[in-house]
């Protein structure tokens, strides 16, 4: 199996990965970028569609979020500063095949995941679990704002277990 690791510093659109789950203690410390390691089995940039896609096994770790699945595809846009360069901006992210995100906090699982950066939104849909601690959600869909760190589960019928402290 062929892994190929990707230095993001040569790969500028793939960069919009980097925004996957924000840490906001890196977001308010920080302005330089926070490095992105992506390993996959296979990787493909279609330019003219402004997407990079990840095949095969794939692992993006940024700082301290890992993100796992099947196959990962990032949209991506150019868009002109005032000073008249340009930049390459993450449209939107989407993961499928067993996905796996990993935070210090909690552990998301599901089928599919798709991450807006603009609107900081979350969405991870399938067989769900959010893993917290000793407390676990489970349920089709999972919808989180990053900004206002609200929750959701929706879909159907909704579990939990919680655990006093």
């Amino acid at each position: 199996m062929n892994k190929w690791l990707i230095s993001l510093t040569g790969v500028p659109a793939i960069v919009a990965l980097a925004v996957l789950v924000p840490d906001p203690a890196l977001a308010q410390t920080a302005k330089a970028p926070v490095a992105v390691n992506i390993e996959a089995d296979q990787m493909e940039i279609l330019d003219a569609d402004k997407k990079a896609v990840f095949r095969g096994n794939v692992d993006a770790t940024r700082g301290n979020v890992n993100l796992k699945a099947a196959e990962v595809t990032v949209t991506y846009a150019e868009v002109k500063q005032a000073d008249g360069t340009s930049k390459t901006d993450a449209t939107n992210l989407d993961a499928k095949g067993g996905v796996t995100i990993k935070t210090p906090r909690e552990t998301i699982t599901g089928d599919w995941a798709k991450f807006d950066p603009q609107s900081n939104e979350l969405l991870v849909g399938g067989s769900v679990k959010l893993v917290q601690g000793s407390t676990v959600l489970s349920g089709k869909e999972l919808r989180a704002d990053l900004d206002t760190n609200k929750v959701e589960m929706t879909g159907g019928r909704v579990k939990g277990s919680f655990l006093p402290k």
